[in-house]
């Protein structure tokens, strides 16, 4: 038996939706993008979707759609993936890097509290492994110091927070359709979210390499070519569909992991009471890790760590991680992803599980 991290999941109808676009002769720019906003802008709640051809590409229009420039602070935190930041420099902000809340390992709001300065002017919450940050906390804080916020639901299609789901709680939002990810577009891609509209014409713009829309050849911003093809959209259109059945297996397959892996020497995933936690990631934490991760494999069963390097201790980060952060830096030593698609079986999540067991009582 060998058990993946995770499958992309391919039918019929995703081929002959990307036949379709291919026969068509019509790459960018087409129906299938605009349908594809519509209808995932429809599915989170948002008024406004602006397609991107990556996540991170997603995070940088939102970064600066919202006004953020050279010498402006951001509070980010820093166990996640490292393009939660790195966009922020490239436009000449800083990431302040905060901790993380021990059980839900998503920012921590009374940390952000203690990194707001006068040069503050927005918070970056990621809805982690697929549970969602604790937002009326950080909305509470923007609202005391006029901050914006920028969703990074890059993991998290589909999480609620409170019955409403993620990607309207802020100013923006940013997904990404990674393969790995809940839903994806059969390569990079990405999608902002939001009910600004100002933001979102601006977002829109920057995207086409800095045109406001009916303009060809007049630029109203220094913009970037961050579109997403119309294969791509085809795809990630018949993908939506799919996406509520796949969460709910998710839900399904981490539940089995969750009756079989309670009360063992493991910390296993926690869901807050007011959260949908949507399980991107399956993401148990083990103090002898790499012990456990070489044994899975041994067994083959994929693993993942996510991540083993926090943020703030990335070389390409140095001039920007002179903090201490504790729980990060502990729980990087620890994490463990398991296999984690909606394709899992009853009996797959049982093998994995009875080899855990097995290892703990080595």
């Amino acid at each position: 038996m060998k058990i993946n991290m995770a499958e992309m999941y391919v039918d019929d109808e995703i081929k002959n939706a990307a036949i379709k676009v291919l026969e068509s002769k019509r790459y960018v720019k087409g129906q299938q993008a605009k349908e594809f906003e519509n209808e995932f802008s429809k599915f989170v709640g948002a008024k406004y979707g602006i397609t991107t051809n990556s996540g991170t590409s997603a995070l940088h229009i939102a970064m600066l759609s919202i006004g953020l420039k050279r010498g402006d602070e951001v509070i980010v935190p820093s166990h996640t993936f490292i393009a939660t930041a790195s966009p922020l420099i490239h436009i000449g902000a800083k990431p302040v890097f905060a901790e993380i809340d021990e059980k839900t390992y998503t920012i921590d709001a009374n940390d952000v509290r203690k990194k707001i300065t006068d040069k503050t002017k927005a918070i970056i919450p990621v809805h982690l492994y697929g549970h969602p940050a604790d937002m009326d906390e950080i909305k509470e804080i923007a609202d005391k110091y006029s901050l914006k916020i920028i969703e990074d639901a890059c993991q998290a299609h589909g999480a609620e927070y409170k019955g409403k789901k993620v990607g309207i709680i802020g100013d923006m939002a940013a997904f990404s359709f990674f393969p790995s990810k809940n839903m994806t577009v059969a390569g990079d891609g990405g999608i902002i979210v939001t009910n600004n509209e100002e933001y979102a014409t601006r977002a829109r713009a920057l995207v086409d390499q800095g045109r406001l829309a009916g303009k060809k050849y007049e630029h109203d911003f220094v913009g970037f070519n961050y579109r997403m093809s119309e294969l791509l959209a085809a795809i990630g259109r018949v993908q939506l569909k799919h996406l509520p059945r796949w969460i709910e297996n998710r839900r399904a397959a981490a539940k089995i992991y969750n009756e079989l892996l309670e009360g063992e020497n493991i910390v296993i995933p926690f869901e807050a009471r007011w959260a949908k936690h949507v399980y991107h990631l399956y993401v148990i934490r083990c103090k002898r890790r790499d012990e456990l991760k070489e044994f899975l494999k041994e067994k083959n069963i994929a693993t993942g760590i996510h991540y083993p390097i926090p943020v703030h201790l990335q070389p390409a980060m140095k001039e920007y991680g002179n903090v201490k952060l504790e729980i990060t830096e502990k729980f990087a030593k620890e994490v463990l992803s398991l296999p984690m698609h909606p394709q899992l079986k009853k009996e797959d999540v049982e093998y994995v599980a009875d080899a855990i067991k097995e290892w703990l009582r080595k």
